[in-house]
């Protein structure tokens, strides 16, 4: 598999605006299916998830929002995703991990007179990923790949979307925001912990409080999070994309080695 066939991503539009009243959330969305639906088999068989080594590495501190730009059908028969952005191009060369909305993507494409660059597009990616529901316009939170000199001011974040989740709530408590997910994948519920680490769309939070018998999880974010990432600019029943704290399927798989060697 080449490295761009491994690149991920995809699309839908959102367009909306955020902002407090009288402790109320007033968002306003447009909202269409993606184009790049169309180009999804229809084939609803589930497709076991295929073990990815750490090629690269992240931190969940998002460094900008960028824009989708443009996004569609590529040359090479594949889906290209290009974002308008400035900060990770400072420094970017071809083949490069960024993370898109917390997906592990490769840049195939850049210009930085432009600022912009390209990414590849797989069909899984659009299947497993919120990235469906971009279309030009969208917000992207964007962070590139950790080097050997990058402060580790988050948590260890792959860019491997472990599963999507859904906004169930949105409710605003003096500046901060409480935001409630459900789980789609039910599995998953069991790797996130109170006080522990979780992505959200590439951001590095920490959950406050997990309910099982309504398979969700809420966090708070801050006045200044707010306004540098695109979980706020959603609306309830929006989906997020999730990467649960990797250490914990990593002890989970020794304790069930150790299990079966028992």
């Amino acid at each position: 598999m080449t490295t761009t066939q491994m690149a991920a991503s995809s699309c839908s539009r959102l367009t909306l605006t955020h902002r407090f009243h009288n402790s109320q959330i007033t968002p306003h969305l447009r909202f269409k299916p993606s184009p790049l639906r169309f180009f999804l088999p229809s084939s609803s068989s589930t497709r076991k998830s295929i073990h990815r080594p750490i090629q690269c590495l992240f931190t969940g501190l998002v460094e900008e929002m960028g824009t989708v730009k443009k996004l569609g059908a590529a040359s090479n028969g594949g889906f290209d995703l290009k974002v308008e952005a400035k900060t990770v191009l400072d420094g970017v060369s071809l083949g490069d991990s960024i993370a898109v909305n917390g997906t592990c993507l490769t840049v195939t494409e850049f210009d930085t007179k432009a600022s912009d660059f390209t990414v590849g597009l797989a069909p899984e990616t659009l299947r497993k990923t919120s990235l469906i529901e971009l279309e030009p316009g969208s917000p992207v939170n964007l962070e590139r790949s950790v080097t050997p000199v990058t402060r580790m001011g988050g948590h260890f974040v792959q860019g491997h979307v472990d599963g999507t989740g859904e906004i169930v709530s949105m409710v605003p408590e003096r500046d901060s925001l409480w935001i409630k997910v459900r789980v789609n994948k039910v599995d998953l519920l069991k790797y996130i912990v109170p006080k522990g680490f979780i992505a959200v769309d590439g951001t590095s939070l920490t959950v406050v409080d997990v309910f099982d018998d309504e398979a969700c999880f809420n966090f708070m974010l801050v006045a200044y999070t707010q306004s540098k990432i695109v979980i706020p600019l959603k609306n309830v029943g929006q989906k997020v994309n999730l990467e649960v704290d990797i250490l914990g399927k990593y002890v989970e798989r020794l304790l069930r080695t150790n299990a079966y060697a028992s």
